[in-house]
């Protein structure tokens, strides 16, 4: 399935009757980043669309995807077009954070689930009356930045440089480091930021380097990830470095090749989920996702293939529970939706163990952070 760039709704991919749809058919609508500096989480969700289910509940599903060009107003733009001309039941994206916030706004005003495909904590805390209606399926950035600084800390490291993205990613992952830094006995060094579409970060590199920290950290997405690890190898640095679980893509490991060979990440299980035993539950969630991705696209897909799948994997377990409610395309069967997604119990995901509640509409805890690195050009479990 190709994904055209240009204008909003372009890539309107209506997947299911060629007919004006039944009464009953539930209607998904889907905002990714297919485009633009997010293209590289947003690309493997376009081509998992078409692997998605069809049917929930014994109900016909239509998925509706367009491409909000990893711009928040597309974004906004798009969600409302879905809520208002299509009518859908949910919402997924987008595949940035920066472009998921301003759709919470949309979600909450037409009391539709949103369920994001962005990795921010900011996206669903606090818990307020906005935020009651999004859900993320991507671990927050909160349990991912202590289980890397925790390993950071053991590795013997005191002093910390700090490079992210100046967007609500970074800026997210700063917080949380910036937070939980001192009580590890780590001290940061710098906090320096860049713009998702920079060509270069030499200067913020540059300026950690002088700085002299034990390690640097990297808070970053996609090919933009590589630019800084790139830039502090070229210029002598050989300490290690950090990133964050945005960089799982094969773009990563092509675009940066050597420079990024022992980058240590927190991730999710799909990543590594070949160097898990055989009868790791993580195998099954994995696996489902595999065949169907396969058997439309001919190749394996990644984890931001895998964040979609999930995520309508959780719309999924939810449908029955909403049917005995209320019928599709009515604000009953959209609210009852929303809570049956916060009844999900040990859900095993390719981003980790799902127990959304009232109170955690991300539902992840230290069982799916997993440590990941770089090794051989590959993704593979720390040992």
């Amino acid at each position: 399935m190709k994904v055209g760039s240009a204008r909003l709704g372009a890539i309107a991919l209506l997947l299911g009757a060629m007919t004006t749809p039944a009464a009953s058919e539930i209607k998904i609508g889907i905002s990714f980043s297919a485009t633009g500096p997010g293209s590289a989480l947003g690309q493997p969700q376009s081509k998992t669309v078409a692997a998605l289910p069809r049917e929930m509940g014994g109900e016909k599903v239509t998925y509706i995807a367009l491409d909000d060009e990893s711009d928040s107003t597309k974004g906004a733009q798009n969600a409302r077009r879905l809520v208002l001309e299509q009518g859908v039941d949910v919402l997924i994206g987008s595949s940035l954070t920066p472009v998921t916030l301003p759709m919470l706004d949309v979600a909450s005003e037409s009391g539709t689930p949103l369920l994001s495909l962005a990795a921010a904590s900011a996206i669903v805390k606090p818990l307020d009356d906005k935020r009651r209606w999004a859900f993320k399926v991507v671990p927050n950035d909160d349990l991912m930045a202590t289980a890397i600084l925790k390993y950071i800390a053991r590795s013997g490291a005191k002093t910390l440089g700090y490079i992210g993205v100046s967007d609500g990613y970074g800026e997210g992952y700063y917080k949380e480091i910036s937070r939980l830094a001192p009580e590890l006995g780590l001290t940061l060094t710098t906090h320096e930021v860049y713009a998702r579409g920079d060509t270069s970060a030499m200067g913020q590199a540059l300026k950690v380097i002088v700085t002299k920290p034990d390690a640097v950290f990297i808070a970053s997405a996609g090919t933009p990830a590589v630019l800084p690890q790139k830039a502090l190898r070229e210029r002598g640095y050989t300490g290690p470095i950090y990133q964050t679980h945005g960089v799982v893509t094969e773009e990563f490991l092509k675009l940066g090749g050597a420079d990024v060979e022992g980058a240590v990440f927190a991730g999710e299980a799909f990543t590594i989920v070949d160097d898990l035993p055989a009868d790791n539950p993580f195998h099954r969630a994995a696996d489902e996702f595999i065949t169907a991705y396969q058997a439309v696209n001919g190749q394996k897909p990644n984890l931001f293939g895998g964040h979609l799948w999930d995520t309508v994997a959780l719309v999924k377990r939810a449908v029955p529970g909403a049917l005995k409610v209320a019928k599709p395309g009515t604000a009953e069967f959209r609210a009852a939706l929303r809570d049956e997604l916060e009844r999900g119990r040990d859900v095993y995901l390719n981003n980790g163990i799902s127990n959304i509640t009232a109170t955690d509409h991300n539902g992840y805890d230290e069982r799916s952070a997993i440590l990941i690195k770089v090794e051989g050009g590959q993704f593979r479990l720390v040992k």
